[in-house]
């Protein structure tokens, strides 16, 4: 299940954060619910454990699509049979990627352009 914090709080009531909202929305019987956070990066429950990625720091230029570029990145992950903190990463990345351009998909990422971000901590993303 995907829901962005305002499709939570009316789902679940989003009181005490997203981590609580996540955990709500698993609560409700998907294996995986992933809360996006737009800027601030995504939470998500998957098999009962929480994982939280941060945002990328990009410059925004349109809003248009970063969710359905998150959720087809996560969704990427999930067929290339990757962990939950990868999914996560993945997912950040093609949002981060999508802001950075006018139009909906003209952002989307190649697999070989997601090196081109890294978080913090030197994670390449994949």
């Amino acid at each position: 299940m995907f829901a962005g914090e305002d499709e939570a709080e009316l789902l679940v009531g989003a009181r005490g954060g997203p981590e609580r909202a996540a955990a709500a929305l698993a609560a409700l019987g998907p294996r995986q619910a992933v809360l996006k956070l737009g800027a601030k990066g995504a939470v998500a429950v998957v098999d009962g454990e929480l994982h939280r990625q941060p945002g990328l720091p990009v410059r925004a230029v349109d809003p248009v699509g970063a969710g359905d570029a998150f959720v087809a990145g996560y969704l990427a992950g999930v067929l290339d049979g990757r962990a939950g903190p990868d999914r996560l990463r993945t997912g950040v990345a093609c949002g981060a990627f999508a802001v950075t351009v006018s139009g909906d998909w003209e952002g989307l990422p190649t697999r070989e352009e997601l090196d081109l971000l890294r978080h913090g901590d030197g994670t390449v993303l994949r």
